[in-house]
């Protein structure tokens, strides 16, 4: 049977540093200790960002093939060793088996694209005689590194919200240190490591695992020159108000809905897709499915074959191949979803399924008649539990949706044109999934939210315009050498 290492260094300028702090990572499923994993000091946190700083003008002068043969590296030795990082996820997250595989396929497809993208950052020739005064000039701009950066990613998904931050970086030439989350480790050293084999220049990352309260210095410090972070809005907002002048990437928390109105008539497709969107990886997303709007139509036969298609789903050991449900990050999470679910019932909210607790565990949740108020139905749920609610007017519908501080993405099952337009234009998210769940992301497409979900986009090409500024060139020709 698969077991991660006994340990796992840190990685300082390139390279690994076996120090003598360790933390210690649990096996999620079984809540005993894993593996341990080096732990950086603020000082080597300090030194980092040094080396970092060094390494910008190298970094800078890389050439696209240089940059692209990086990446084509990291997409090789993923692949090579890809039931290893499945496995790990798998320990580290609790990651069902199956997810584990997707979340690997995804970090290689990031990769790939990225390897792509980086010989493809384009400027542009830009003609300046818009008036008599401007008659003899013109411009040309690029965008140039903006030099070292600094990335915080969470807990679920390890290896590929890393990545979304890694790879653009090492297209466009900027030379980061990166902060994984405590809880789960792994993935990252793992890039790390696969990192080290290339020739980079030193200083071109550090991997640098510590407590949150050792790590200001990847808010503060002017030396970075970006800050960008994934994790929950209440962090993420408090750092950007620590961040200084530098500009600050947030992928934060989702409140997503979903609405199938009466004329998607494939019920049980919108029940897979519903049930794949609500539970994968126990709800642990940002874009998972919270709330299920459904036309009044179609309510009780949708919600009749929404739960008992929940019933079937088997919760356990996510090493298993049957598993869909495996156990939240920490009793802590499942405890508070928990008690969330409990007080919505307490409140008038009907259980519909699931609602049980044992441990890290949580079981597969469905409620209706949710009261507004209730936690978990307008705050981030970040577990198995999905709401249910019934509408007779798709505008209503889209009231709903917007009524709500969070605007990640949002999914509408419709076969109308002309309203599902209505939901592009009128619903206030980051992104409208028509025919299928807000779950749904393919990793080249611009991601992020509004409102309390975030700052900006991710997404390869995306994500390189941030890591990236203008520097414009403006040329002029004197009258008498035209």
């Amino acid at each position: 049977m698969f077991q991660l290492n006994d340990s796992y260094p840190y990685y300082l300028a390139n390279k690994p540093v076996a120090a003598n702090t360790d933390l210690d990572v649990l096996d999620k499923y079984t809540g005993e200790v894993a593996t341990r994993v080096a732990m950086a000091s603020p000082d080597t946190i300090d030194q980092a960002i040094d080396k970092a700083v060094e390494a910008a003008e190298p970094m800078r002068k890389l050439k696209s093939y240089q940059r692209q043969a990086v990446l084509s590296h990291c997409v090789h030795q993923f692949t090579k060793r890809f039931d290893e990082l499945a496995m790990s996820l798998c320990i580290e997250a609790g990651k069902p088996i199956k997810d584990a595989r997707g979340e690997v396929t995804r970090l290689i497809d990031t990769f790939r694209i990225a390897a792509e993208e980086s010989v493809r950052i384009y400027g542009e020739v830009q003609p300046l005689d818009i008036s008599a005064r401007a008659a003899n000039y013109t411009s040309m701009w690029k965008r140039v590194p903006i030099g070292p950066c600094s990335f915080i990613s969470p807990f679920n998904f390890p290896l590929n919200l890393a990545a979304h931050k890694v790879a653009p970086a090492l297209a466009c030439g900027c030379p980061f240190v990166l902060k994984p989350a405590s809880l789960t480790p792994i993935g990252a050293l793992i890039i790390g490591e696969v990192l080290a084999e290339t020739d980079l220049p030193e200083g071109a990352f550090s991997i640098l695992p510590c407590r949150r309260d050792g790590a200001d210095l990847f808010t503060t410090d002017d030396r970075l020159k970006l800050l960008s972070f994934t994790g929950s809005p209440e962090v993420g907002w408090a750092l950007k108000a620590k961040a200084g002048k530098k500009p600050v990437v947030l992928e934060l928390g989702g409140n997503a809905a979903v609405i199938i109105d009466e004329t998607w008539d494939d019920l049980d497709d919108a029940v897979e897709r519903l049930i794949v969107g609500a539970f994968y990886q126990s709800g642990q997303s940002c874009i998972g499915v919270q709330r299920i709007l459904i036309h009044e139509s179609i309510y009780d036969t949708l919600r009749d074959k929404l739960v008992a298609a929940t019933k079937k789903l088997i919760a356990g050991d996510p090493k298993n191949e049957d598993t869909f449900i495996g156990p939240m990050i920490s009793e802590k999470e499942a405890s508070r979803l928990g008690g969330w679910v409990d007080a919505a019932v307490k409140s008038g909210a009907k259980l519909l399924v699931g609602g049980k607790r044992e441990g890290t565990m949580l079981d597969a949740t469905l409620l209706e008649d949710v009261p507004a108020g209730a936690e978990v139905s307008c705050k981030e749920a970040f577990g198995p539990v999905a709401n249910l609610s019934k509408f007779s007017d798709f505008d209503q519908a889209l009231r709903k949706v917007n009524d709500s501080v969070f605007g990640l993405q949002a999914g509408v099952f419709t076969r109308d044109l002309y309203r599902a337009q209505k939901a592009w234009d009128e619903l206030d998210v980051g992104g409208v999934v028509i025919g299928d769940v807000p779950s749904y992301r393919v990793d080249n497409m611009p991601y992020g939210g509004v409102k309390e979900s975030g700052l900006g986009r991710e997404g390869i090409r995306f994500a390189i315009e941030d890591m990236t500024e203008i520097r414009l060139l403006v040329t002029r020709t004197p009258a008498r050498e035209q």
